[in-house]
């Protein structure tokens, strides 16, 4: 039976408890994060991010940790989806040339003799930004051709971003998210090229399946990290667009902690909540949203789950938050001005949406039942990711900016 809360701020919360139906798939495992980060480590400019401890705000809201894995900090991209592209771009390159992607490092892929087929595959995707940046950037790294296509009313700032990452031609469309990805699909069969992208379509899953492994390396990385200071998260809080990093993050610490797993809770845009109201269907399938949706978590504007994901954040998860825009600008600015002696962390719309609705959870009147039934006390050790940096400069500094003045 699946229990649901909404409050005055319009935040609204699906208790549905995990009946672990499905099996999780061995692709997100530790083993296949080792591998995925065996190649990021050869990356030039490779370094573990940092995991931030807000101490000063774990303790006025009443919680033993809120640790913050900060993807702003992930090579020069500011945000984390260089990782999903530059390892699904390494295993398509892979099939191209035959190699074996368990043997062949980046130094074998990038030797002379396979300069120039590098040179002429070429390879498209669809992006509200962040991806679109990271397969700009992962196609600097290979020396391939790269088509970006964006969808109506993405902000020119990000478009600029993903032309400096890399080689690759940008567009911004006249059509909403959903349909900008079918349209890459459309260029890729009609050009040839090779579609990358982490949205599911049918007959398309391989592709997809390694972005999202190529994403585990920051799972892995942040495990490690929290073991070095004797702690183990008790609850996690994944953004979701599609749902494709959130599904891959949760399925990796479902795999590891396979006894004793973190409490999950999936958080989107009450206006793109695909997940949200697919869960409360209660029917198993995937519902989509229809229509040009708005919102500021531009990075989470996509109105169906991804096919692959979607039975883990199905089964694995315990709760669902739907937020307002408002609860992303909270978060932006707790992570912008933060308690005293904790860090200050630059952290966009779709990055900050997670600690806007874990410090309103646990800090609203209206939502302490929530977060009682969520198991939220003294001993909690709460995980985030801030996926992405200030990306639209313009909208950061407007939104911080309205909280200061």
């Amino acid at each position: 039976m699946n229990y649901e809360w909404e409050d005055s701020m319009g935040i609204r919360i699906l208790a549905s408890p995990a009946q672990m139906k499905s099996d999780l798939p061995d692709c997100f495992t530790q083993a296949a994060a080792m591998q995925v980060q065996n190649l990021h480590m050869q990356i030039e400019g490779y370094k573990p991010t940092p995991l931030v401890s807000l101490d000063a705000l774990a303790e006025e809201l009443g919680v033993k940790k809120i640790f913050v894995k900060d993807e702003s900090k992930r090579f020069s991209l500011n945000a984390f989806k260089g990782l999903g592209g530059s390892y699904a771009m390494f295993r398509v390159l892979c099939e191209v040339l035959s190699l074996n992607p368990e043997t062949t490092t980046l130094h074998d892929l990038l030797d002379s003799r396979y300069k120039d087929r590098l040179k002429e595959t070429v390879f498209v995707t669809a992006t509200d930004g962040n991806h679109g940046r990271g397969i700009s950037w992962a196609g600097s790294i290979f020396g391939c051709q790269v088509h970006v296509y964006m969808p109506k009313g993405s902000a020119q700032a990000r478009a600029d971003a993903i032309r400096r990452a890399g080689p690759a031609e940008v567009i911004i469309t006249d059509m909403n998210y959903d349909r900008t990805v079918e349209y890459a699909m459309e260029m890729s069969r009609k050009n040839g090229w090779h579609l990358i992208q982490d949205t599911t379509l049918e007959g398309y899953e391989k592709v997809p399946t390694w972005i999202i492994q190529g994403y585990l390396t920051m799972a892995n990385e942040a495990r490690e990290q929290l073991e070095s200071l004797n702690e183990k998260p008790t609850h996690i809080f994944l953004q979701a667009g599609v749902g494709a990093m959130a599904g891959g993050i949760l399925g990796y610490f479902a795999n590891f902690y396979s006894q004793n797993k973190p409490i999950v809770t999936v958080v989107e845009p009450d206006t793109v909540n695909c997940i949200y109201r697919s869960v409360k269907a209660n029917d198993g399938r995937i519902h989509s949203i229809e229509g040009d949706p708005f919102t500021i978590m531009a990075g989470l504007n996509c109105g169906t789950p991804c096919t692959i994901t979607w039975p883990i954040l199905r089964d694995y998860a315990e709760f669902y938050m739907a937020c307002p825009d408002s609860v992303a600008a909270h978060g932006m600015r707790q992570y912008a001005a933060p308690k005293k002696g904790d860090e200050v962390i630059i952290s966009g719309e779709s990055g900050a949406v997670t600690m806007g609705a874990v410090s309103l959870l646990l800090s609203r009147p209206e939502l302490l039942s929530a977060a009682k039934a969520m198991k939220l006390d003294r001993n909690s050790v709460i995980l985030l990711f801030n996926t992405e940096g200030d990306t639209d400069p313009f909208s950061y500094e407007k939104i911080v900016k309205a909280y200061s003045n």
